[in-house]
């Protein structure tokens, strides 16, 4: 498998990558996104589902730094109220970030725990999905969770959700 040490991430204005880009410390990934805690089932999922702003920073180099995380509500409290609130957090965060543009990042893999929910950019691999050759990478990916971005080959920067 020819995985990059850093993945890179395209900027799309207006979309699932809006708020990504750099700053005088180096390059930050923000969202506004819901998250379930890691294995969760039942029918109660409106009570479980909380929306987050969500700020990773990382360095020049892509390493992650650190994580600001906040849950502003969840679904049954009032899905609108939670979105408004975390968008309104996650503006202020951006706001305070010197020298912030938006552009395309490359970030290595990285893996943050809040409130039993997984937040970061994780390898994954289908097992069931057999490799003919060394250098195919058929069934494996780096999904960005809870935003359910998966990134392949060839490695571009463009994501499937």
């Amino acid at each position: 498998m020819n995985i990059p040490e850093v993945i890179p991430i395209r900027h799309e204005p207006g979309y699932r990558t809006d708020t990504i880009g750099r700053y005088e410390g180096g390059q930050f990934y923000a969202s506004v996104v819901a998250a379930f805690p890691e294995g969760w089932s039942g029918d109660d999922w409106q009570a479980v589902k909380r929306w987050h702003a969500v700020l990773h920073r990382f360095d020049e180099a892509g390493r992650h730094l650190d994580s600001r995380i906040e849950s502003t509500g969840t679904t049954a409290d009032g899905e609108r109220q939670a979105i408004a609130a975390a968008d309104l957090l996650l503006q202020q965060w951006l706001d305070a970030l010197p020298g912030r543009h938006y552009q395309g990042i490359a970030i290595a893999p990285f893996e943050v725990r809040f409130e039993g929910a997984l937040f970061g950019l994780v390898l994954e691999v289908d097992e069931d999905e057999e490799e003919d050759d060394e250098d195919e990478e058929g069934g494996v990916w780096m999904e960005l969770y809870p935003d359910g971005l998966g990134f392949t080959a060839p490695w571009d920067g463009c994501y499937d959700t």
